[in-house]
């Protein structure tokens, strides 16, 4: 991760792609939502939703694991060109977490992530603040999952000063 001071607001990173496979949809389903809707492709047909879909948790879920693939990609090369590597989270949380349209089987959601905020930490200051705005999108071009999030980033030490 780069530290906070080489962040901008307008930043935005892709995170990654994840296509909705109907047994990964059953399977996370079982295990989290157990929605007939997203278990079952007959009575999903019944459903208001008329076919199978994920759970919007699932849609979650998937942008985390790519998230932190991506983050970990970032780092290995970081690492390789001798970069120094800034310290991040924790997360504050999640807000405004909104899923705007079904994810069928069979779907595929590009997600990115911008940063809309920079601060530094009042409470740490030996960090910074970094809010981002997470959304994905799907093969159509329709977004179908958004949230925001807050995240502590550590920000350059500052020089030593001669005495």
């Amino acid at each position: 991760m780069s530290f906070f001071e080489e962040l901008h607001v307008g930043d935005v990173v892709m995170t990654g792609r994840q296509t909705f496979a109907p047994d990964s949809i059953k399977s996370f389903a079982r295990r989290f939502d157990p929605q007939r809707f997203h278990m079952d492709e007959d009575e999903a047909a019944r459903s208001h939703f008329g076919a199978l879909c994920a759970s919007g948790w699932h849609t979650a879920a998937a942008w985390m694991r790519l998230m932190v693939d991506y983050r970990r990609a970032e780092e290995e090369a970081m690492r390789a060109r001798g970069e120094p590597i800034a310290a991040i989270g924790p997360a504050l949380g999640l807000r405004n977490l909104k899923w705007l349209r079904p994810v069928y089987a069979g779907d595929t959601i590009d997600y990115k992530t911008e940063i809309t905020e920079l601060r530094v930490s009042g409470s740490r200051p030996r960090f910074g603040l970094m809010t981002t705005l997470t959304t994905g999108i799907n093969q159509d071009g329709a977004p179908v999952i958004s949230f925001e999030s807050t995240t502590f980033v550590e920000r350059r030490p500052l020089p030593a000063t001669e005495s």
